[in-house]
């Protein structure tokens, strides 16, 4: 099963695939959006563009995005939601099952603390992938929330525990 994380911005919208396996995780790909433009539907635009082209080009099963947090600035949250939107809905648009998790436990899942800085988050990603690279911070979150979707789907098979998870109907792909 191939998962799509991602990290959504405004500016910057980090990706990352990974190929989950039993007890086995392959990197696939990873990289970062650079938006450009001052005009926000734009950059929307482009987020949702880019993404239905990497979900054409690696076909994922899954995307796993990060929940939006309050930010001490109201309208960079607001526009972090935006960003978002756009990503789900490329996603459901494909058809993709697509679930949200928050920093804190995509920091738990993969450092085992849900206050974890991000150089240990970096740190474990490119550990549980074998990749030997530095990777830039937004694509290194893509892939920690990818790793993060892995072992929560792992652990809802072994106890039918369902983490809250959108089902596509549009299933152009399916």
């Amino acid at each position: 099963m191939i998962i799509l994380g991602i990290d959504p911005g405004s500016r910057t919208t980090g990706y990352g695939l990974i190929d989950n396996q039993p007890n086995q995780m392959h990197y696939v790909a990873s990289g970062y959006i650079k938006l450009v433009g001052d005009s926000l539907p734009q950059r929307l635009g482009q987020i949702f563009q880019q993404i239905e082209l990497i979900i054409e080009k690696h076909q994922p099963q899954h995307m796993s995005i990060e929940n939006v947090f309050m930010q001490r600035n109201a309208d960079s949250a607001l526009k972090l939601g935006q960003a978002r939107g756009a990503a789900i809905c490329a996603a459901y648009h494909a058809g993709l099952e697509i679930a949200e998790y928050a920093p804190r436990e995509i920091k738990q899942a993969l450092v085992g603390s849900g206050a974890a800085g991000k150089d240990q988050v970096q740190h474990m990603v490119r550990r549980l992938l074998g990749l030997q690279k530095e990777l830039q911070s937004d694509e290194g979150d893509g892939l920690a929330i990818a790793i993060c979707h892995a072992q929560f789907y792992a652990t809802q098979q072994k106890t039918g525990i369902e983490k809250s998870m959108f089902k596509s109907r549009r299933g152009k792909r399916r």
